[in-house]
């Protein structure tokens, strides 16, 4: 319910009424977020490696996609975004509790819940599938993509690496996305790659590297 239903509608929801380099900027602050939450859950400590590991992604972050607040509901869309952060970060954090389960099983879970939440909002706004072909091909691979990559696949393998890595860490796994989604735009979509981005991208990875490092020892 809050990871998969409530973090994600509101991600979407901020993101709609802001934009997505204001989405991309806010939900960098998920990884701190997390810090918090398993210092308040599982009492772990907040150690200076800590510290510099998140400064460093989100600077990096920053450099990447940069600060644009901009959009239709920019106060809104921001409380909606940080309402995302929140909830995804309690979401990683409180899945620790469960490491029990297998990463299958959790997702398994994780995702009936969000049908059983997400079904009867889909069926208030029924207007906005009228006008999607279903059985046109492109829809079809897309939405197979959506479910089976970057949804179910992700989810399994993230909700694994929680259960093997501190919070701390994982969460700067997390960071990791803008670089995937730029270097996909530039090799998909042909969108232009900035200095920013690779010194962003050095300040990301230094920063998993130094929390794995040294948080490991």
């Amino acid at each position: 319910m809050i990871g998969n239903t409530i973090s994600i509608v509101a991600q979407e929801t901020g993101t709609w009424l802001s934009s997505a380099q204001t989405g991309a900027v806010i939900t960098s602050a998920t990884p701190s977020f997390m810090v918090i939450f398993a210092w308040l859950i599982f009492k772990e400590k907040i150690t200076r490696v800590k510290i510099i590991s998140l400064v460093m992604a989100t600077i990096g972050v920053v450099m990447i996609v940069g600060i644009h607040l901009e959009g239709n509901n920019i106060l809104l869309g921001v409380l909606s975004l940080i309402i995302a952060a929140l909830t995804w970060a309690l979401m990683s954090v409180l899945i620790q509790k469960v490491n029990h389960y297998s990463s299958l099983q959790i997702t398994i879970m994780s995702t009936i819940v969000a049908v059983i939440s997400l079904t009867p909002v889909v069926f208030m706004n029924t207007a906005s599938l009228v006008n999607i072909d279903f059985l046109e091909p492109k829809i079809i691979l897309s939405l197979l993509y959506l479910g089976v990559i970057s949804t179910a696949l992700a989810f399994v393998m993230w909700n694994r690496g929680l259960t093997l890595v501190n919070s701390s860490s994982s969460g700067l796994f997390f960071l990791l996305q803008p670089i995937v989604g730029t270097l996909l735009g530039w090799l998909f979509l042909k969108e232009s790659v900035s200095l920013g981005f690779f010194l962003g991208t050095i300040l990301i990875v230094g920063s998993v590297w130094i929390s794995v490092k040294f948080e490991s020892n």
